[in-house]
């Protein structure tokens, strides 16, 4: 099948008579591959670089009927999307269908009717395969402009905050490489990773900040300390980020996105409980944002502001091994001064 220039089918029945004249019916316009039950057509299927284009299937069959493969084929990822016409006495029809086949013939069939049916069904495939890659390719394009957008406002506020312009780029890197850690360490976290893409979440820590936009110039750019007013406001970017997140989730659901949401909205809660916005802790705090707190503070202590001088990466560990617990998850703690030295290469790198 792989080297043919024509679609193919793949014919499952037990009966030999039945074989012969479907292959006789069809041949000339396809490459028929043929298999006697169900255990032998899945072998083929699996084993095959290039899928067929329909199955014709039989219900009763022996060591696998028709019912039963075509269960296994809707479970399967890789299959499921395979027309399949059964082709069988007509008492079977409404269960055939049920079943899940997108077309019946009833035996004895008529060769019109089985050529008809199966050219109809493979230009319903190729027009459905080819709007998916439509729909694939617009998607990709529409994530990719966003992806843009969104990078682009983390940058304007990163400027707007009179930072360096690449407190983004470290928070980025130092994340990817305290989750590489935990992910080569065989860490209690490893799973949790695993199972939240950690490449999106890298990709994510550039938006943490991106409610600043929402935060007057007074403020965010005053050269001290807060008083309580301004530092009451100044927290909202917490907030304002969510729901900036959120507007666009409402159209655009994805991890990268849910991750943005959780990180915007958590990354000032603290371990223990007293942080904000909503004082949450422990683990109710979304991992991801456990990550970003502490590689946000890292970066802020090791950086020069208007308002203060950088800590030296010494006094960095030193208040981070002192916010084991309380301000910072203790596993994640243990890991950044494990990684004292990848994480002042970075630095050193991206000043």
């Amino acid at each position: 099948m792989i080297n043919s220039p024509i679609p193919s089918v793949l014919v499952v029945d037990d009966a030999e008579i039945n074989v012969m004249v479907l292959k006789e019916i069809l041949s000339d316009e396809y490459t028929v591959t043929t298999a006697r039950n169900g255990v032998e057509a899945l072998k083929i299927l699996y084993q095959t670089p290039l899928l067929p284009k329909i199955i014709l299937l039989d219900v009763f069959m022996p060591e696998m009927n028709g019912y039963k493969l075509l269960e296994v084929i809707k479970a399967d990822k890789k299959l499921k999307r395979i027309p399949v016409i059964f082709i069988t006495t007509s008492d079977s029809e409404p269960e055939a269908l049920s079943a899940g086949a997108v077309d019946f013939i009833s035996k004895p069939f008529l060769p019109e009717t089985v050529k008809l049916r199966v050219k109809n069904q493979i230009e319903l495939k190729n027009y459905s395969d080819n709007l998916e890659v439509m729909v694939q390719k617009k998607t990709a394009e529409l994530t990719a402009t966003l992806d843009n957008m969104l990078q682009t406002m983390a940058n304007i506020i990163e400027y707007r905050n009179l930072e360096s312009g690449n407190h983004v780029k470290r928070t980025q890197f130092f994340s990817k490489a305290l989750i590489d850690y935990l992910l080569g360490s065989s860490s209690v976290y490893a799973d949790e990773l695993r199972s939240l893409e950690p490449d999106i979440i890298v990709k994510s820590v550039a938006l943490h900040d991106i409610g600043k936009i929402g935060i007057p110039d007074k403020i965010l750019l005053k050269p001290g300390r807060f008083n309580h007013e301004e530092f009451e406001i100044m927290k909202t970017h917490t907030v304002i980020g969510k729901n900036i997140i959120e507007s666009i989730l409402t159209h655009t659901e994805t991890s990268y996105l849910k991750h943005c949401r959780d990180i915007c909205y958590c990354h000032h809660e603290r371990f223990d409980g007293k942080g904000y916005p909503r004082g949450i802790s422990g683990y109710e705090i979304p991992l991801s944002a456990r990550i970003v707190s502490l590689v946000d503070v890292y970066d802020a202590l090791i950086s020069s502001r208007v308002y203060k001088t950088a800590c030296s990466y010494t006094e960095a560990q030193r208040i981070t091994r002192k916010g084991r617990g309380t301000q910072f998850d203790p596993l994640l703690a243990d890991a950044v001064l494990v990684l004292q030295d990848t994480f002042q290469e970075i630095a050193q790198q991206n000043q």
